[in-house]
């Protein structure tokens, strides 16, 4: 089959299907196309935090700011696809006391709300928090259920005319007077596009889609582990107030809480070592904020892989930078049909969708606007009815396998 289509958007994360919903809410004829369920890569398999800001605030103020926004909007339009949680940052008796410091002033100054307590108080609410911790701060973190998430994107997509084909892998693309002119998919669909746009949305592959399109993305993916241990009633998500590092950060679910995570560099995003150390680094670390998942059943484990952008990467250092999204357009390379968006976090993906959208309207000359943050996601007040789309969509990633369906 020989297909035509406005825009092609590859990746069905929470980035790419924001992207098709927010082009189609604009009546823009658009397909997205997966290699797998929707969710199969870094969203589903992340620790779903939804960012306050706080943990980015002392680093870079606008990122955290983007971060809070985005957090608002999410609790407005996206309904049982967020928990309601707070987020806790906790001092260690050993924990640099300045650090603490200056990540409240920079919340402060970002416009987080934050409220400080010391640890006999912070333990009322949480009373197996650990005795070392010497004093705790109160932000406005809360939990994403990426699978939901991604599915009712998608949906809403759908709804407005959008195409969604899982499992339908990129297999090539023809260049051709500097426009991608076909793009091939194999796997359960078998059909060439004939795109007059296209978006690279694949995370940590985006890399090697690039290469199909004859242009070049630098990307430097981590992988970082998640343990999942049996565990009731904890209800903020819980960050270690310390430079970021293995281990610092518990996330509620219901039953479980999920223990995050590392950030070791990998070669290929499909192929690299998952390391027992690493497991057993994460739980050791987290205990030291609430030492009963030391010895809790450890229910699932999995890994995702971060998709950070190299140039990026290398000018800021390393781990502990913050995680802001980075969209390229491949005009500047000589193939003027096509953009690829890196980088980001779950927590802001509407807005990198938005972007995206923003600079895809402008080549097509759709002059229609964006709509996505006030418009709510289907089935938000319908958690049985966001769990069939996660269904129908093959939408099912780790992350929140204990919570969708439920």
């Amino acid at each position: 089959m020989d297909s035509r289509t406005d825009v092609l958007v590859i990746g069905g994360g929470a980035t790419g299907t924001g992207i098709a919903r927010d082009l189609a809410l604009r009546g823009v004829d658009v397909t997205l196309v997966d290699r797998d369920g929707l969710s199969s890569g870094t969203s589903g398999r992340s620790h779903g935090l939804l960012h306050s800001g706080a943990r980015y605030a002392e680093v870079d103020g606008p990122e955290a700011r983007g971060c809070l926004e985005e957090n608002r909007t999410l609790r407005r339009i996206a309904g049982a696809c967020i928990r309601e949680t707070r987020g806790l940052f906790v001092q260690l008796g050993d924990d640099d006391p300045g650090y603490f410091e200056a990540k409240r002033d920079a919340c402060a100054d970002v416009g987080i709300p934050t409220e400080v307590v010391d640890g006999e108080t912070a333990r009322e609410t949480v009373p197996e928090l650990a005795d070392e911790v010497e004093r705790a701060m109160w932000v406005p973190d809360g939990v994403v259920v990426p699978s939901r998430l991604v599915a009712a994107n998608a949906a809403d997509a759908r709804e407005h005319g959008a195409r969604i084909r899982t499992h339908a892998p990129v297999t090539s693309m023809t260049v051709e007077g500097g426009r991608v002119t076909t793009v091939t998919l194999g796997g359960a669909v078998d059909e060439t596009l004939r795109p007059s746009y296209v978006v690279n949305a694949t995370g940590p592959h985006a890399g090697h889609v690039a290469d199909l399109a004859g242009v070049s993305v630098e990307m430097r993916p981590t992988r970082g582990v998640m343990v999942s241990v049996a565990y009731d009633d904890l209800e903020p998500v819980l960050n270690r107030c310390r430079e970021p590092a293995d281990g610092d950060i518990i996330v509620p679910h219901d039953g479980e809480v999920v223990l995050g995570t590392t950030s070791v560099a990998v070669d290929d995003p499909d192929d690299y070592e998952r390391a027992d150390w690493e497991v057993e680094q994460t739980a050791s670390e987290c205990a030291a904020m609430l030492p009963p998942v030391a010895d809790a059943d450890r229910v699932r484990t999995w890994w995702g892989v971060r998709p950070l952008y190299e140039p990026d990467e290398a000018a800021r250092g390393g781990r502990g930078i913050s995680r802001g999204f980075h969209l390229l357009d491949h005009a500047d390379e000589g193939v003027e049909n096509c953009c690829s968006i890196v980088g980001g976090k779950l927590t802001t993906y509407r807005r990198m969708a938005e972007a995206t959208a923003d600079l895809v309207c402008d080549r097509l000359g759709v002059e229609a606007t964006c709509s996505t943050a006030n418009e709510r996601l289907p089935g938000a007040s319908e958690p049985a009815l966001l769990d069939e789309f996660v269904r129908q969509f093959d939408g099912q990633g780790p992350t929140d396998s204990d919570l969708v369906g439920r």
